[in-house]
């Protein structure tokens, strides 16, 4: 049975979807972009503070479903731009120092709300 995810700590839904829908040993969350729970969009920051706010949400969202970071079995991360990879990386590694998850990292011709990175996850519980 699928059952849907809401936090508070993340940013609310911009539309049609849900933070993540799990089942019993999964959870698949939407999109993260660099979307403060307070609404506040960081669209012109630097790459690595949009990276970590993103990151931050896919956090809370796993871990409202009750999983972590560290249960993340698959990680999608959508860049605007490849040549931010590394910093972006950076980043990321900060979140996942010890058996980071599979990941695929793909440029994009854009992101929604005019974003430089877009991050979802599928996680065990």
């Amino acid at each position: 049975m699928r059952e849907t995810v809401n936090t508070d700590d993340a940013p609310a839904a911009v539309g049609a979807y849900s933070q993540a829908t799990e089942t019993d040993d999964l959870v698949f969350t939407a999109g993260q972009i660099p979307l403060t729970p307070e609404g506040d969009l960081l669209d012109h920051a630097d790459i690595d503070v949009q990276t970590e706010q993103a990151l931050e949400n896919v956090e809370a969202i796993l871990e409202a479903a009750g999983s972590s970071m560290d249960d993340a079995l698959k990680i999608t991360v959508y860049l605007t731009d490849i040549e931010q990879f590394e910093t972006m990386n950076d980043v990321y590694e900060t979140f996942f120092e010890a058996d980071p998850p599979a990941r695929s990292a793909v440029e994009v011709a854009s992101l929604p709300k005019g974003v430089d990175v877009e991050i979802e996850a599928v996680a065990a519980k």
